[in-house]
């Protein structure tokens, strides 16, 4: 059963998910910042029972981290051996294969149980000022179960994630999750910040709309972390952009041609497509 809970990373993420273990569940949460002060600010305000020192660690039933890919590796191979045998591990980067690769090794070594995860939620802001605990209401929630994880583990975890309110949580491999995210999330990244850079967004005021603002809403984003995942996922993504790239020729001939049949053949087949899967 899962009494202790260790949040690692203070962000939006982490820190709207101690928000919401202290919210909806009777857990002890403790959390763990690489800058104090954030951690801190969250021990004043009621959010974590305490920081996760080493003597909360080796009592910890699941640790949920939420740092960029390489900090995650680096600080789980410094602190996993602090951890109790049987102890969760959820972690909550954006790419799973080479976190799965780097981390399932350690774990076995410890006698833990790492599922990779990735809560499908977030906001244009960064930071533990915008957390809450409602960020994962009705959100989805992927879990990747390793060789370290038996399947009891990551039905534990589900139940534990349930509970704090997120509407689905979908199983699958690595590889699957890396494909998938290309599409869903990393290529709206790229298209949006590409997007922005037209000289006609410095005009925009009192031309735009929704369209404008759903487009460009993503190209606010963290370089440094998106930079990383990008390159670690970069075979599904360029994939990806190489099939928007095609379809975007297609519509641009059509235009340029004035080619009124194949360019409402093309808008139609969109539409059709996006009213069969919603």
């Amino acid at each position: 059963m899962i009494r202790n809970v260790v949040i690692v990373g203070l962000g939006l993420m982490g820190g709207s998910m101690a928000k919401a273990v202290r919210a909806y569940t009777d857990c002890k949460v403790y959390g763990w910042n690489r800058t104090r002060a954030v951690a801190d600010e969250a021990i004043r305000e009621g959010t974590l029972d305490g920081f996760a020192e080493d003597d909360v660690l080796a009592q910890t039933d699941l640790l949920v981290i939420s740092l960029y890919p390489q900090s995650t590796i680096d600080w789980l191979t410094e602190h996993m051996g602090k951890l109790k045998p049987g102890c969760l591990i959820v972690d909550f980067v954006g790419v799973k294969q080479c976190m799965v690769d780097a981390i399932t090794p350690l774990a076995k070594q410890y006698g833990v149980h790492y599922i990779g995860g990735h809560p499908m939620a977030g906001k244009e802001f960064s930071g533990f000022a915008y957390a809450e605990a409602s960020l994962f209401q009705n959100a989805s929630m992927i879990l990747v179960q390793t060789e370290s994880s038996p399947l009891w583990a990551v039905d534990e975890v589900e139940g534990f994630f349930d509970q704090l309110g997120f509407g689905r949580v979908v199983r699958c491999s690595a590889e699957q999750h890396d494909h998938m995210i290309a599409f869903t999330s990393q290529l709206c990244h790229v298209v949006s910040s590409a997007y922005i850079k037209s000289p006609e967004a410095l005009k925009h005021n009192g031309y735009s709309a929704g369209s404008y603002k759903d487009l460009t809403r993503v190209a606010k984003l963290n370089e440094d972390m998106w930079t990383e995942l990008f390159l670690l996922n970069r075979e599904p993504l360029v994939q990806e952009i190489d099939e928007i790239i095609k379809h975007l020729t297609d519509y641009r001939d059509a235009i340029r041609d004035g080619e009124t049949e194949r360019l409402r053949s093309l808008l139609r087949d969109g539409r059709m497509i996006k009213e069969s899967i919603g």
